[in-house]
């Protein structure tokens, strides 16, 4: 073990790679700069949303036909045995940091546990001091107020809506895939198109302007689709109905097939978005030295609705089609050779990788992934002995308060162990897919040595993350670089409320939020059902809303030094129920609720604005 430095904050180094938080000490950063190079390549990550291994034509697909993808999956190197986590969040967590799920805080994509944790260095940390552009377009899902937004972790262009998807609680009220409100650079921005098509444009547009003043760049484009809500431009949605109704469909029940039709549209519509990219790179002249990485964040939402491919499981399960995704990677000038790399890869080997190829200076120790650079280049193979680890936060959906016992919590056996054709799952499924693709033959009793080792790996991984598995990170208030901030129930602790139409029903579930105030001062606390954009009284509901007779709302506050509870009561028309009082530098935790006239508790305030306001001079 060492103490390193990195980014204002103190950090010990794992033995297994990765860091734990020890202090916010500012201290100096150990981030080296990049090697001099005389044309130094671009980078492109695209990663999509909730897009399985299976939904490409060249992946044997049988409906859907991705042209352009299926082209650049002949033009590139394919990691054949790759591996994302089985949910959104905590893979993007790996793909910024290059650190398991676990280690950076980022795993869960609601729940209170979405947070990237403050001090640990991204991408465009490494990219930016070495002299890059950076810029991040799409779904971030990492934090959505200060210090978790992208452009607080170190990309200087942003373009992007917050949690996991259009229409979720923090997003703007009423998005809905089409001219919808982003957030630009920290400032909410309407722009005209679908949303796909937003993204796509405004990378090229940036990128373009990077090569007109000479400057290399890192740009990660992330679309939500096919993410719901299942909504693209209608031409694509008629196309798509006609072919799958001449398919033959299983697994999925009949009054899922629209929205499995509108998901598959999606995907075609982003091929075609693809296809304007590869375009776009071969008109300005910078396909040749620009490194191109195509992914997905997890396994499809629907599978299995036919048997390809052969694989078990989908989005958030630890069976192969829960994380085993596409990874395609071009870069004609750098790695002129294409084919299959086979081997155990993962999210968390892409940072190391790029900063080597791009000859950006690293600790290969900060990483849990390890650079595959040497095996891109044809000079070494994948290690054969590789282990690999994923586990992540459960999705809360069964309980409406917090608890100490929730499926929040990350625990121990709830891991996938991945060596060579094993799979070990939740410590007590073992299977071998070489014999046994589809995971349907528990092998454990006949393989008990292969379990032992497994288990040793998984143990050694166990206590090198178990620290910080379940460490929290707080939501930030009363920074001057953020005031006021909005704090919505997605990051109330180990409750899932994360959808606006949750609340458009008014979903019964409360829970708190754990602060971390900037400042002491006074504090004015605006609790809301709806959010100020939707200017909706509190006791009233929109077109296809649920409507409450909220009577009061109540606020309780905890401190390292206190507590206070306030109630007040609710008046026709009101939109809002403002707390003020004073709070001191450091820990807190906050608790809303709104009830009904039998002074019932209802739900927990899904939006509260929360103000550090100047304090009356008091010298005179």
């Amino acid at each position: 073990m060492e103490n390193i430095f990195v980014k204002g904050r103190q950090w010990l180094q794992c033995s297994t790679g990765g860091a734990v938080l020890l202090s916010g000490a500012i201290v100096p950063t150990t981030v080296l700069a990049a090697g001099e190079a005389e044309e130094r390549p671009n980078v492109i990550i695209v990663m999509t949303d909730d897009q399985g291994y299976g939904e490409l034509s060249i992946h044997g697909n049988p409906i859907v036909r991705t042209p352009c993808l299926d082209r650049l999956h002949d033009q590139s190197i394919r990691l054949t045995d790759f591996h994302a986590a089985p949910m959104s969040t905590a893979t993007r967590g790996q793909l910024m940091t290059g650190l398991d799920a676990l280690r950076n805080g980022a795993a869960n994509v609601s729940s209170g546990r979405t947070l990237l944790r403050q001090g640990i260095p991204t991408i465009a940390d490494y990219f930016g001091e070495a002299g890059y552009r950076t810029a991040l377009f799409g779904k971030w899902h990492l934090g959505d107020t200060y210090p978790y937004r992208p452009e607080d972790r170190g990309f200087e262009e942003t373009l992007w809506f917050p949690s996991s998807h259009i229409g979720s609680v923090p997003d703007y009220w009423g998005n809905d895939c089409f001219d919808d409100v982003y957030v630009r650079n920290g400032s909410r921005e309407q722009m005209e198109g679908y949303c796909t098509e937003v993204f796509f444009n405004e990378a090229m547009a940036w990128m373009k302007h990077c090569a007109e003043i000479g400057e290399p760049f890192l740009t990660c484009l992330l679309p939500n689709a096919p993410h719901g809500p299942f909504r693209v431009p209608e031409q694509y949605a008629e196309r798509m109905r006609e072919r799958i109704a001449d398919a033959e469909l299983t697994g999925i029940a009949p009054e899922r097939v629209e929205a499995l039709t509108l998901y598959l549209a999606m995907v075609e519509n982003l091929d075609d978005h693809m296809g304007r990219l590869l375009e776009f790179l071969d008109r300005t002249g910078l396909a040749d030295n620009t490194v191109l990485l195509f992914m997905t964040d997890n396994g499809c939402v629907f599978a299995p609705y036919w048997p390809n491919p052969p694989m078990r499981g989908k989005k958030a399960q630890l069976y192969e089609g829960g994380h085993r995704v596409p990874c395609f990677i071009r870069w004609p000038a750098g790695l002129p050779r294409t084919g299959d790399v086979d081997g155990l890869t993962q999210m968390q080997d892409v940072l190391p990788t790029l900063l080597e190829l791009c000859e950006v200076n690293f600790r290969r120790k900060d990483f849990d992934g390890i650079s595959l650079a040497s095996v891109l280049r044809g000079k070494a193979e994948v290690p054969s002995g590789r282990m690999l680890f994923i586990n992540y936060s459960r999705m809360p959906t069964a309980f409406t308060y917090p608890s100490p016992y929730g499926s929040a919590e990350v625990r121990q056996g709830e891991t996938a162990v991945l060596w060579g054709k094993w799979r070990l799952l939740n410590d007590g499924e073992l299977y071998d897919l070489a014999s046994d693709p589809l995971q349907q033959d528990n092998v454990a009793d006949r393989y008990p040595e292969v379990v032992e080792r497994m288990r040793r790996g998984a143990d050694r991984w166990w206590r090198g993350v178990a620290p910080v598995a379940n460490l929290p990170e707080r939501c930030v208030i009363g920074d001057d670089r953020a005031n006021p901030v909005l704090l919505t129930a997605c990051e109330w602790r180990d409750v899932f409320v994360d959808q606006q139409t949750q609340v458009l029903k008014g979903t019964h579930r409360n829970g708190y939020w754990l602060l971390e105030v900037a400042q002491s001062g006074r504090y004015v606390f605006e609790l809301r059902r709806w959010p100020r954009e939707a200017a909706m009284p509190l006791c009233d509901a929109p077109e296809g809303g649920e409507a409450y007779n909220v009577a009061a709302g109540r606020i309780f506050v905890t401190t390292e030094k206190g507590s206070l509870q306030r109630k007040r009561n609710v008046t026709a028309g009101d939109e809002s129920v403002c707390f003020e009082c004073r709070l001191e530098q450091g820990s807190a935790v906050l608790h809303t609720w709104f009830e009904d006239v039998d002074r019932e508790p209802l739900f927990g305030a899904y939006y509260v604005y929360v103000t550090r306001v100047e304090e009356p001079d008091r010298s005179e």
